[in-house]
């Protein structure tokens, strides 16, 4: 048995790129027994994928608000128990202060990027084990292969997800064809304009397929209602991670802007249109077994003409998961997301 712990934690979009290292170790190495490490409220990703023997949830958010509370200190306390069995290999794919010094609470050799592969050079002073990465690959590809490095195995060509997410098609949602539009961001400057998403749903209906908004926040939720009342979209309940990996899988194509449920939808093998605005794609775009489309840039969303073109051609594509060849690329240096 060898015990390896991944220190994975956040964002959402991040811990999604980190499957696909998950998929590599559970291949090549010979009686895996993982354990991942991960913010509370991202739990749900990990299970999703059948190699992860253990979800360490914690709650640094949380802590870093309240670091002196009676609370903090007893789940920190509880975390050091939990970690206090060896580990053959401790992997911290995170790159960041705040995160690093968890690795070592932990029993184990501690393995991370090298210092000019990292985002925060100063935390890999805390990793006995240090490797390089190429900063202008996509994420994705980078965590696989400090994984390949640390835990000393080949890297397989092909790429996986690995999640066991199967098609549901939920009691609340009529049965027809449906696009998901992934409307959501927390940042404004990522998001595109509700008139592109009502136009989006007219196409949609035009063509027989019903606009499925998910949503996380009451303004969020009020978005989707309006978008829904002047294009007949429907409009659905609270959804977790789980759930919506199921929509996801069951819908015949996801739009969706530069967030991490978009990433989500492609990793369950969903025909994807990405919608950034505010970002390149290059090193943390949407990437998946199937059908994708990166559209835009910083300052310049694309036009409903351009996506429903795009989305056109991922409803033709159908859905697809499994292994796949990814196509490694490297970004130009001025779109990397930082500086080593």
């Amino acid at each position: 048995m060898t015990r390896v712990l991944l220190i994975k934690t956040s964002s959402l979009g991040d811990v999604i790129h980190c499957l696909p290292a998950v998929s590599d170790m559970a291949r090549q190495v010979h009686g895996l027994e993982l354990d991942w490490l991960v913010e509370e409220g991202l739990a749900e990703i990990p299970r999703l994928h059948p190699a992860v023997a253990r979800t360490i949830p914690i709650g640094m958010r949380r802590w870093r608000r309240a670091p002196f509370a009676s609370q903090t200190w007893r789940e920190f306390a509880a975390l050091r128990r939990t970690l206090a069995a060896p580990y053959d290999a401790i992997v911290d794919a995170q790159g960041l202060i705040r995160v690093a010094w968890l690795g070592r609470i932990a029993s184990g050799p501690l393995s991370g990027y090298d210092r000019r592969s990292i985002r925060e050079s100063l935390a890999s002073f805390f990793y006995q084990r240090r490797y390089p990465v190429s900063v202008t690959l996509h994420a994705a590809e980078r965590m696989r292969r400090l994984c390949a490095q640390a835990l000393g195995y080949a890297l397989p060509k092909a790429m996986d997800y690995g999640l066991a997410a199967q098609p549901v098609r939920p009691s609340w949602l009529a049965a027809r064809p449906f696009v998901v539009g992934l409307h959501a961001t927390a940042r404004p400057d990522k998001a595109w304009a509700e008139p592109n998403w009502i136009e989006l749903g007219r196409r949609a209906a035009a063509e027989g397929l019903a606009l499925v908004l998910p949503w996380g926040s009451d303004a969020e939720r009020a978005q989707a209602e309006r978008v829904a009342g002047a294009a007949s979209a429907v409009v659905a309940p609270r959804l977790s991670f789980t759930e919506l990996a199921g929509l996801f899988a069951a819908a015949s194509a996801v739009v969706g802007v530069d967030t991490g449920l978009t990433h989500l939808a492609s990793a369950v093998g969903a025909p994807v249109v990405a919608i950034y605005a505010a970002s390149w794609w290059d090193i943390n775009g949407v990437i998946g077994p199937g059908f994708v489309a990166n559209l835009g840039g910083p300052g310049a969303a694309p036009d409903t003409e351009a996506v429903w073109a795009e989305t056109e051609k991922a409803l033709a594509a159908g859905r697809r998961d499994g292994p796949w060849i990814p196509a490694v690329t490297e970004a130009p240096a001025g779109r990397r997301k930082f500086r080593p």
